[in-house]
């Protein structure tokens, strides 16, 4: 106590207190303290809280030193120092005392200081009383705030755990989670192991930390002594509270895993839909025991682990599933392509499961072409992808037949509508001539192609296009231009989706935009810049499928005579005789022969229509270019009849046999070949070198 001096002349006039309110203290001792004099005087209660018989207290404060022990005393003075001289009006502390028989008891003061009118202290008046109790009652608070506090955090355990497997999707993510240091920690435990079951086995999945893993635990039989094993067997978690328990129980594994310094272990059963899946194991060097509360924790944490482990085996079976089918719906192989370099791509979406009706496809043809197929059928689903499946066999049949593009996609689109499906579907047919270069488009509501130069310029190649297939069909808009791109030797002809188009808040022509810079300056190899263009796509994401096709035409080895191209033409069939027509106009204005285009059309034409109508079977239709000393177009027209034309007069009411007549004044030279069992009727158009 602070020593304020015993030998001040006299005491204060209304010392001490008035015995009233002492009395109204209810068993609670009073002081009144004389600062000027230093005497300390304390009633009979107060005599009674520090243990003190009357003749044992003189009323220096220092005589209280006998109960007071001295860090207590230090305590109390500072505390008391510190209130007088920062104008503080009261103060209160707990301290301890030293009873008569040696126990220590906490007892709990209470002063206000009072000051003159200079703010000088002049006297304190308090009250002292027993405070063991009342410590108690506070300890207990605290214990049980302790206990609130520890199953808050237990139960944020399991709420901390809950929410990251909420975002698990695969077995992998669900085991990241778990060994992730920040999950150890949530966790409360040092090491961890986790086994799914598999064919009657226990396979480890998961071990942390690193260097944990035990040899021999890999795969496990059920039966075999082991605590995941057990809880397997048992469907009830284990609880191992000492490393004398655990050695006792799984003599197999404790001498793997002493340098682990265990201490306790809880092992839990992963039950989904009442069969057990797997186990956990959590591992802990820091704690002995659990209580009830930490067990039903536990118990309600394993339960969390096996629904996100069972979501997460759900989630890949759908995909292992989804991807099969899109996968089997796709070419699983692409044939190689004489005079071309080809490169196709597929991504999935990011929606997980979910699979798109997007697809390619290459097609062998006659005579040196190739049919190149892009296309995405509406929907992200299983039913998308069994129609694209349908729809790109069909696409494949009807061009192998000799359609003409149009044709094929017109037939396209009536099967599709004729599948009584709500879906539609946007595509692209490109036939190529490899040797002339000529490439003749439709385009059914899809995306323009794309062109590479060797230089590595880009551009979008403008196609006129008719409606998506099915819809066309619905609407009896069933005619489709053919648009006509040259492509050169070592140009590009790019083809895709429009995943790897479409990007969230830019618009289409945005996205071709920037599409045509990533390929301007990706790889000239046409399978490393399909690789870049499907990473650049899996990095950006997106929840639509991406497909993609490249065709390179390669550079010629040697001159070439010239180019070549066929069209086969069945008897009443009009759409074939009109596709014919597309073919010739088209490869007419591509090599060059635009001055000549109306009467090679109109040649081909004649012998065409002579072929159909004076035999019972098809035409083949060839045009070729030739080179020599003057450069010529050829057109041949070959049928099964071995019948040769003949000129004639037609009369002057005569509606035929003037055919041969237009063929002789049009053309610089024609003839009649043998072709086996039939003939093939030829001319041929001298054309100027192309500029």
């Amino acid at each position: 106590m602070v020593d304020r001096g015993a030998s001040a002349p006299s005491l204060p006039d209304d010392w001490p207190a008035h015995p009233d309110p002492i009395l109204a203290l209810n068993r609670m001792g009073t002081f009144d303290w004389d600062l000027d004099n230093g005497v300390f005087h304390m009633d009979a209660q107060a005599h009674e809280v520090f243990d003190l018989r009357p003749d044992e207290y003189d009323g220096n404060p220092a005589t209280l030193a006998v109960r007071v022990p001295p860090p207590e005393g230090y305590r109390l003075d500072r505390l008391v120092s510190q209130a007088l001289k920062d104008g503080s009006e009261n103060y209160g502390a707990y301290f301890r005392i030293r009873c008569r028989d040696g126990t220590m008891r906490w007892t709990h003061t209470q002063g206000y200081i009072r000051r003159d009118e200079t703010g000088r202290p002049r006297r304190i008046v308090g009250i002292v009383r027993v405070a063991t109790d009342e410590l108690a009652e506070i300890e207990q608070r605290r214990e049980e705030a302790a206990e609130d506090e520890a199953r808050r955090q237990q139960t944020s355990v399991v709420q901390l755990t809950t929410a990251a497997l909420a975002h698990a999707s695969t077995i992998q993510d669900v085991i990241d989670v778990l060994k992730d240091t920040h999950g150890l920690t949530h966790l409360g435990a040092t090491s961890l192991v986790m086994g799914l079951v598999e064919a009657g086995r226990i396979r480890l999945v998961a071990e942390g930390p690193s260097g944990s893993f035990v040899p021999g635990t890999l795969i496990t039989r059920i039966d075999e002594q082991y605590p995941m094993s057990e809880v397997v067997r048992t469907l009830s978690p284990r609880f191992i509270e000492s490393p004398e328990e655990f050695a006792d129980s799984y003599p197999i594994l404790w001498p793997h895993i002493t340098d682990l310094h265990i201490t306790s272990a809880a092992y839990l059963p992963l039950i989904a839909q009442a069969r057990p899946i797997g186990a956990i194991g959590l591992l802990y060097n820091d704690r002995r025991g659990f209580s009830t509360e930490d067990r039903n924790v536990l118990v309600a944490l394993g339960s969390s682990i096996a629904q996100s482990l069972q979501r997460a085996m759900f989630y890949e079976q759908e995909k292992d599933l989804a991807t099969g089918l899109q996968q089997a719906m796709l070419p699983r192989t692409i044939p190689s392509v004489p005079g071309a370099d080809v490169a196709v791509r597929y991504r999935s979406a990011s929606l997980g499961r979910d699979i798109g009706g997007d697809w390619y496809d290459l097609i062998p043809l006659p005579g040196g072409r190739v049919g190149a197929v892009i296309g995405d059928v509406q929907g992200h689903d299983t039913h998308a992808a069994a129609v694209m499946g349908q729809l790109r066999i069909v696409l494949r049949a009807y061009a192998a037949e000799g359609h003409t593009p149009a044709t094929v996609m017109a037939r396209a689109s009536v099967f599709l509508h004729e599948l009584d499906t709500d879906r539609f579907a946007t595509c692209l047919y490109a036939e190529a001539d490899l040797s002339t270069g000529v490439v003749q488009v439709v385009r059914a509501g899809h995306i323009d192609p794309l062109v590479r130069e060797p230089g590595g310029a880009c551009r979008r190649v403008s196609v006129e296009g008719g409606l998506p297939l099915g819809l066309s069909a619905e609407f009896g808009q069933l005619e489709y231009p053919v648009g006509t791109i040259e492509l050169d030797s070592d140009h590009t002809l790019l083809l895709c989706t429009d995943g790897l188009v479409e990007q969230p808040g830019t618009d289409l022509d945005d996205g071709m935009q920037t599409l045509t810079a990533l390929i301007a300056t990706g790889p000239k190899d046409v399978r490393d810049l399909a690789d870049r263009l499907i990473d650049i796509a899996e990095e950006r994401g997106g929840d639509d499928d991406v497909a993609l096709l490249l065709l390179r035409r390669r550079v010629l080895d040697a001159p070439q005579a010239g180019g070549r191209l066929q069209q086969h033409v069945a008897p009443g069939d009009p759409e074939a005789l009109t596709a014919a027509r597309h073919m010739i106009r088209a490869a007419v204005r591509a090599w060059g022969a635009a001055d000549r285009a109306d009467e090679i059309e109109l040649v081909a034409d004649e012998l065409i229509t002579n072929a159909l109508m004076h035999t019972e079977g098809s035409a083949v239709v060839t045009l070729r270019v030739l080179a020599g000393s003057e450069r010529r177009l050829r057109v041949e027209v070959e049928d099964s009849s071995s019948a040769l034309p003949r000129r004639r007069e037609a009369g002057e009411s005569g509606v035929s046999g003037r055919g041969l007549l237009l063929v002789d004044l049009l053309t610089d030279v024609w003839g009649v070949e043998a072709r086996g069992g039939g003939k093939a009727v030829w001319c041929e158009f001298v054309v100027p070198e192309r500029p």
